[in-house]
């Protein structure tokens, strides 16, 4: 299993983070993820506990469901099924206040179920997924502040 976790600050309120990120159609505002859908609505809010998420990346499928949501402070989910096949403990999303607005941290441990996955994830998946969550921050924070996130000139 590996773990990737990523992190930014976006100067902009923690709720308005927290929302922009639980709301995963969101998402297709990067190039990597071609569709996100809410699939079935969580219990209390449409993205809480129980709520059903659909994505397809440029690397393949999942369907992940929300196992904990606690606004504006966090959020975990899992992915139940994905292709190609993965193991997947753990996804979570933390948002913690900063003086520069809110730290979001993005966590999540797997690794594919095929022959070597523990290599094929290491070498080639968690640099992908990384750059992905990056990118889908870096959306966030387009969109919540209006500019270009520091160092990252050209997206």
């Amino acid at each position: 299993m590996e773990t990737v976790t990523v992190r930014r600050v976006i100067a902009a309120p923690i709720a308005d983070v927290f929302d922009w990120c639980t709301v995963s159609t969101n998402y297709t505002r990067t190039p990597f993820v071609l569709r996100a859908r809410l699939a079935r609505p969580g219990a209390g809010a449409p993205y809480g506990v129980g709520a059903v998420r659909l994505h397809t990346w440029l690397i393949g499928w999942f369907r992940e469901r929300i196992t904990a949501y606690h606004p504006p402070y966090d959020f975990d989910y899992v992915v139940d099924r994905s292709f190609p096949p993965a193991r997947h403990e753990l996804g979570r999303m933390t948002f913690t206040e900063v003086a520069e607005g809110t730290l979001v941290v993005w966590t999540t441990t797997s690794e594919v179920r095929l022959p070597f996955g523990a290599a094929i994830t290491r070498v080639l998946v968690k640099p992908v997924i990384s750059h992905v969550f990056g990118t889908i921050l870096d959306a966030a924070d387009r969109e919540l502040t209006g500019r270009r996130p520091a160092g990252r000139p050209g997206r």
